[in-house]
């Protein structure tokens, strides 16, 4: 299944002119507030009427301005998850999940109610009213009560921007299960690099109105160019693992195309695939191998490119294996160390300083 999108709007204050494309998967829309990511999702859902759009969901068209047609929101097959759940506040969670199933066109085709409050962790929560529920618990519900209709597409606009950190890191696992399992385009609104980093299988940035990069979540996550709009704390390279091994000291070995690296101890199967964000503060370059320190991981890499910042602050792209990662430094350690593209160097991490929260579940 493909989404295409093109469509153009003009405001007062900004000028949208937006063009991608979103298969199977987790697509990110990411930017800072007010820059169109959820008018973009409103107009593949038909609640916002674009001064020119061309729309289409595989061979359906949904918007084409040109020729005057256009597919109002009911009738459009999708599944919307906005930021507050929305639920029935007077249905049981059952009957919740049942007004979704009763909106598909074919109850007796995907997945049953059963299945999908399994897949979702809510089997339990079933006889339960939203009073009696969690904001993570609401919100499980809501994606449940969307899947259930069958949707052709599921869109997703800021899904977690309600909850607190608590409540985020219990429902970032089903997201990762519904990315996995789900088969669907899922359009994914978010300004959380964290976030994205755990769940992006693409990342659209958008800035003012307008498409600045796209790609794969580890292409653009890794390119120091965009170190702008994810900002100089939260920027940070995504690699793709797999346990080997849990050692008894609480540490986790994981293989990477580079090598193995120490993480604290991950909940979680010998050989499953796992993601893990390394934050570029998080990272000392060295010219030698380093002896005799703390720190368990030390990398051998290769210098690939470097962006220098308005500030002291130099981001340096690294080769790992088939990946790439990013470290910050100064501008004088840069010159000290007298870097360049093709450099040789080891980074260093501390196995502590990669956070559970920055460790994911799936490819």
């Amino acid at each position: 299944m493909t989404l295409s999108v093109s469509f153009a709007h003009q405001f007062d204050n900004l000028n949208l002119d937006i063009n991608f494309r979103a298969s199977n998967g987790i697509t990110v829309l990411f930017g800072r507030s007010g820059t169109g990511k959820t008018t973009a999702i409103n107009a593949v859902a038909g609640l916002f009427r674009p001064d020119r759009a061309y729309i289409t969901l595989d061979d359906k068209t949904l918007h084409d301005s040109e020729r005057r047609l256009f597919v109002p929101a009911y009738k459009r097959r999708l599944g919307y998850v906005f930021q507050d759940d929305r639920i029935f506040p007077h249905l049981t969670v059952q009957q919740n999940l049942e007004f979704g199933a009763g909106r598909a066109p074919d109850r007796n085709s995907g997945p049953s109610t059963s299945e999908i409050a399994d897949l979702l962790g809510i089997t339990a929560l079933l006889q339960r009213t939203p009073h009696a529920l969690s904001g993570g618990e609401k919100q499980r519900v809501a994606i449940g009560r969307a899947l259930l209709a069958r949707p052709k597409i599921l869109l997703m606009d800021e899904p977690l921007a309600s909850l607190d950190s608590l409540h985020k890191a219990e429902i970032l696992p089903y997201l990762e299960r519904l990315r996995e399992l789900s088969h669907l385009p899922i359009l994914y609104v978010s300004h959380s690099v964290a976030e994205v980093a755990r769940l992006a299988n693409a990342i659209i940035i958008v800035d003012d109105g307008q498409i600045t990069c796209s790609g794969s979540a580890e292409q653009v996550l890794s390119d120091p160019d965009m170190v702008r709009q994810f900002g100089i704390r939260d920027a940070g390279a995504l690699l793709t693992a797999h346990v080997i091994t849990h050692h008894p000291d609480g540490l986790s070995e994981l293989e990477t195309s580079g090598g193995r690296i120490l993480v604290p101890r991950i909940n979680t199967s010998i050989g499953a695939v796992t993601r893990l964000r390394i934050l570029a503060q998080d990272i000392i370059l060295s010219l030698s191998k380093p002896r005799n320190i703390s720190a368990l991981n030390i990398l051998q890499v290769h210098v690939t490119a470097m962006r220098k910042g308005l500030g002291p602050g130099v981001v340096v792209q690294l080769s790992y294996g088939t990946d790439r990662l990013l470290a910050r430094i100064t501008r004088r350690s840069a010159e000290a160390l007298h870097l360049h593209p093709g450099d040789k160097l080891f980074a260093i991490v501390k196995s502590v300083s990669i956070a559970q929260a920055d460790i994911g579940f799936g490819s």
